[in-house]
């Protein structure tokens, strides 16, 4: 395998990293045939996956773990669901058993209820991979990729209704970008984003009543919803929107956007791995270290590009791809000069 120099022109660089995962994952499934079997490891992991949020919700509804455990153990369980969607979205899971692939779409959005529907999803993810750092990126631009820091973006980051909202009005037609958001979330994510709003606007008017001194008596009916909805917030919504927050934080900074050459490989994406990032990496499964791999190597599954990593960044890095280019932050995701 003959290496490029750093000069050579970006689309022989991207070809040659390529080349190293292709030949990193081939020695990977020699060296342990049972990754073979992809379909099955696809379908362990997310029953793997499902028991462990279960089990996590049902200890903190028989009053054995606290909400704050629940929340973090149910968010990193979420987060293999994450992956194993985006999987899905590229055909890896059943791509001959079509129930068996839809079966598992299914209830990877059952477990991730926050997101966008993930057959409307796929068409969006594909078209990232055309336009990637682009100013017609959808998918990208949603979780706020390019979008100047400051408190409105961290709380785009971690609320999607929110995040359609603030935006709506730049919209050619806002009628139309909500009547679509609305069709993408439907029935799920909209019942998700409105009992998580619910919870906080009822907890938000029961504390500022009580604080000017005039409690409210809120009827038994209430109470009783509330106590049922505060149970599905710690062990759903609250991981979720964690999850959600994290994930987007890390996804929306390891694509660059706004100045990215079109077709340029080398520039779409960053690798973060620096120990700074493990908080959100936590919750997103190592997401900025190894997703820049799959820009360049579509067809792995995510615990392929994990077990292969090692191997691959420091090609990338040879290659010119950036690593733990923390100045995007202040340069809202541009590859160069303060946007």
């Amino acid at each position: 395998m003959v290496k490029p120099s750093p000069q050579a022109p970006h689309a022989t660089r991207a070809a040659h990293i390529k080349q190293v995962a292709e030949a990193a994952g081939a020695a990977l499934r020699q060296r342990h045939p049972v990754l073979q079997h992809q379909d099955a490891i696809g379908a362990g992991i997310l029953a793997f996956a499902l028991v462990g949020m279960l089990a996590s919700g049902w200890l903190y509804l028989q009053g054995t773990w606290p909400a704050w455990l629940t929340i973090v153990v149910t968010a990193m369980f979420a987060s293999l669901t994450h992956e194993l969607e985006h999987d899905l979205i590229h055909k890896m899971y059943f791509r001959k058993t079509p129930w068996a692939h839809n079966l598992m779409m299914g209830l990877v959005w059952l477990a991730r209820p926050s997101t966008v529907n993930p057959w409307v999803r796929r068409e969006l993810h594909f078209h990232h991979h055309k336009t990637s750092g682009q100013a017609v990126d959808l998918e990208e631009r949603a979780i706020t990729n390019g979008e100047p820091w400051g408190l409105r973006r961290l709380v785009m980051l971690g609320d999607n209704a929110l995040s359609v909202l603030l935006r709506a009005h730049r919209a050619p037609s806002m009628l139309n970008i909500l009547k679509r958001s609305f069709m993408a979330y439907f029935p799920l994510g909209v019942v998700f984003w409105a009992s998580w709003h619910a919870f906080l606007a009822f907890h938000a008017v029961d504390a500022v009543a009580a604080a000017l001194g005039s409690p409210i008596a809120w009827s038994t009916n209430t109470l009783s919803i509330m106590h049922t909805l505060g149970a599905w917030v710690v062990v759903l919504i609250a991981p979720n929107v964690l999850r959600s927050f994290c994930l987007h934080f890390v996804s929306s900074n390891m694509h660059y956007h706004g100045d990215v050459e079109a077709g340029n490989q080398i520039e779409e994406c960053q690798v973060l791995d620096s120990w700074l990032m493990l908080p959100f990496h936590l919750f997103c499964f190592n997401f900025g270290s190894t997703h820049a791999i799959h820009h360049f190597l579509v067809k792995e599954p995510f615990y392929v590009r994990q077990m292969t990593a090692s191997q691959i960044k420091p090609v990338m890095r040879e290659m010119g791809v950036r690593f733990n280019d923390f100045g995007t932050f202040a340069r809202a995701n541009r590859l160069g000069v303060a946007a």
